[in-house]
């Protein structure tokens, strides 16, 4: 397996990574660089490749302009450029999605092996993958992170967060799967985004990020330039400078609590100061500020950096008696918990998000509400003024700690990935894509009869020509029906019939205009077909293809949407701009938990085209129109020999799906 992780935020490069460095260096990269790690260690993994952004800044090092960077022999980080060579923050990436969205397609069709699967980290990655998926047909895995839909709940709604969370809305709808950390990112965080995920959301628990001590001085040699009792246990704090990591807080309850002055000496790690910038820069002068007062100097410790030796030994420091703190108004999961876990570090942590579950997991300390300042610091009291329960919870941390493992997540993610690429449902054609041939549509009745795959059909004749023409033809009845080339939506009543699906017609109103589009036509000398084949989002005429063109050029001069679909040398359909196969079957798939990535699209005319691009894999049966010719070639997409169902039938077979070992000729 080839295996492409896709993220864009931060100081990406080879470790040693300056944690820190920028707002978005931080726990994600630690995260995208173990995972990649421990993955290229799989045996059935043949390669791993991180792709981040190229940017060229000598302050946050040269090493982020160089294209490609070797970890090792299975594992690259490979930088993808566009004309603004400024680093970015990932709050400002939405203008530049744009021209990273071409360079990460242009970079995937250079390739000479293209990836099997794309996880992408956080929404903006996601969109990316998704435009990947639709011309490669490579299915994507989302990673969010954090959500902003909890930032939102803290800090009130504003335009960016709005467009965040859509970004994100669309990641979970679109991903194959959907890979989290904790139970509560799974349950709570996700499904506030209201979208059916089936069983595509995977709780993947991470391990502890690696840190080395190195040979030379730490932060902990200097301990006597800021501390007047260098001895006493200390309390550790590690997080980015910004108002949601609740720093200041914890400042202020240790500051408030005499007792826990007299017996311990608080650290705090707030990124890399003199590179900060905006709320970073506003909260690391509060620290600053709050740090020089009469009350905490000599008893508090706020370098100006730091790097991963001087992490790896302030956590043996913190095992001498001490704690480790994350006191965040929220945490999506805390691999800092987890990371003093293996230090034998017991821990107080915020009780809001993922801390919760790793405390009660791993059992190495304590959980409170981060808005209660005294609460924080009587939790912290409790553990360094109390030895022998810190000697348990210290215990517990070095047993518990080994629950999470990139070893185990590697497994796992690989397994996911597999997964996700095995087809989950077949939409099929009807005309001449199941009809044509009277002993392949025999053989595809024998297949589905023993087929766990679900089937639907997607059809330019009605529900009732379609139920007609199956049941002539001895085919079977699918799970649902797409009609009307794409404009309705048929779902299973309950009742052994058949309804239209509301959401979808209401999706298909939007945009539409249908008098108008009659308007716009009304000049040209078209022959309508039947008044039965027309629908609320569909207009149909008997033509060629001037004729397809000509509609085209009258409806964009009265400025009118539609989708003009040419097909079968003679038929002209005119649907809403949201309408086509295509769309049906996102939102057929959405409402039972798929995505395109799993489906299957058989088809051999032109109002199958959009199908059989967007679907994840496409089978072009042998007696395909010429309309199809220029169906742009990708992997996944199959021209069979076949002709009618034993083509559609060949095309399952070369995927691995199993059909019936004795498949007729085509007629």
């Amino acid at each position: 397996m080839n295996i492409l992780h896709l993220a864009l935020g931060g100081c990406l490069r080879k470790p040693p990574v300056h944690y820190g460095l920028t707002a978005d260096t931080g726990g994600h990269i630690a995260y995208v660089l173990e995972v990649a790690t421990h993955q290229a260690q799989h045996a059935d993994v043949s390669g791993v490749t991180i792709v981040t952004r190229l940017f060229d800044d000598e302050k946050l090092g040269s090493v982020h302009a160089q294209p490609t960077e070797h970890i090792s022999e299975k594992l690259t980080i490979h930088r993808i450029a566009t004309s603004n060579r400024r680093y970015i923050e990932k709050e400002q990436f939405s203008a530049e999605l744009p021209a990273l969205i071409e360079a990460f397609c242009e970079y995937i069709s250079r390739q000479p092996e293209r990836p099997d699967v794309i996880h992408a980290h956080f929404a903006d990655a996601a969109g990316m993958a998704r435009e990947a998926e639709r011309r490669f047909g490579i299915p994507f895995i989302y990673t969010p992170h954090a959500l902003g839909i909890d930032k939102q709940a803290e800090t009130g709604a504003c335009d960016s967060l709005v467009t965040r969370i859509e970004a994100e809305r669309a990641a979970i709808i679109s991903a194959a799967a959907i890979i989290v950390s904790t139970g509560d990112e799974a349950e709570r965080q996700i499904g506030r985004y209201g979208v059916a995920t089936g069983d595509r959301v995977r709780i993947i628990a991470p391990g502890a990020p690696a840190h080395f001590a190195g040979a030379g001085p730490t932060v902990v040699d200097r301990m006597t330039e800021w501390l007047d009792q260098p001895q006493l246990p200390i309390i550790l704090a590690i997080a980015r400078p910004v108002r949601k990591k609740n720093l200041i807080a914890l400042v202020r309850a240790y500051l408030a609590d005499e007792k826990l002055r007299a017996a311990a000496n608080l650290v705090v790690l707030a990124g890399q100061h003199g590179l900060a910038s905006g709320e970073e820069r506003v909260v690391i002068d509060e620290l600053t500020a709050i740090c020089a007062t009469p009350e905490a100097r000599g008893h508090v410790m706020l370098p100006a950096d730091h790097d991963s030796t001087d992490v790896a030994a302030l956590y043996e420091r913190a095992s001498e008696g001490g704690v480790f703190v994350n006191p965040a108004l929220h945490e999506p999961f805390g691999l800092t918990l987890v990371e003093a876990a293996a230090a034998g570090v017991p821990v107080v942590a915020t009780r809001n998000g993922g801390p919760e579950e790793i405390v009660a997991t791993i059992g190495h300390g304590i959980t409170v509400d981060p808005r209660d300042e005294g609460a924080l610091a009587t939790a912290i009291r409790a553990i360094v003024l109390d030895p022998a329960r810190h000697a348990r919870l210290a215990g517990a941390a070095r047993r518990g700690h080994r629950q999470y493992s990139w070893d185990r997540y590697a497994a796992l993610s690989v397994e996911t990935y597999r997964e996700c690429n095995r087809p989950r449902l077949l939409i099929s054609d009807i005309d001449n894509t199941l009809t044509g041939c009277r002993s392949s549509a025999f053989a595809f009745a024998g297949w589905r009869a023993r087929s766990t795959l679900s089937f639907i059909v997607a059809t330019g004749r009605s529900l009732a020509a379609a139920q007609t023409i199956l049941r002539q033809w001895g085919l079977p009845m699918p799970d649902g029906f797409i009609v009307d080339v794409g404009t309705r939506l048929m779902i299973a009543d309950g009742k052994g019939g058949w309804r239209e699906c509301d959401d979808y017609a209401r999706l298909l109103d939007n945009g539409w205009d249908r008098n108008a589009v009659h308007r716009a036509l009304a000049t040209l000398s078209l022959s309508p077909q039947p008044a039965e084949t027309e629908g609320p989002h569909k207009i149909s005429f008997f033509g060629n293809e001037r004729d397809a063109n000509a509609i085209r050029e009258a409806l964009a001069a009265a400025g009118q949407s539609a989708r003009v679909v040419f097909s079968h040398g003679r038929l002209i359909d005119v649907l809403a701009p949201n309408g086509g196969k295509a769309a049906a079957i996102a939102a057929y798939a959405q409402s039972q938990g798929l995505s395109l990535a799993q489906c299957v699209a058989a088809g051999d005319s032109g109002n199958d085209v959009d199908m059989l691009t967007a679907c994840g894999r496409a089978i072009v049966v042998g007696n395909a129109g010429s309309e199809l010719d220029d169906l742009p070639e990708r992997p996944g997409l199959l021209r069979v020999h076949d002709h009618h169902a034993a083509g559609v039938l060949e095309g399952l077979a070369s995927l691995g799906i199993t059909v019936p070992s004795l498949l007729p000729q085509a007629a």
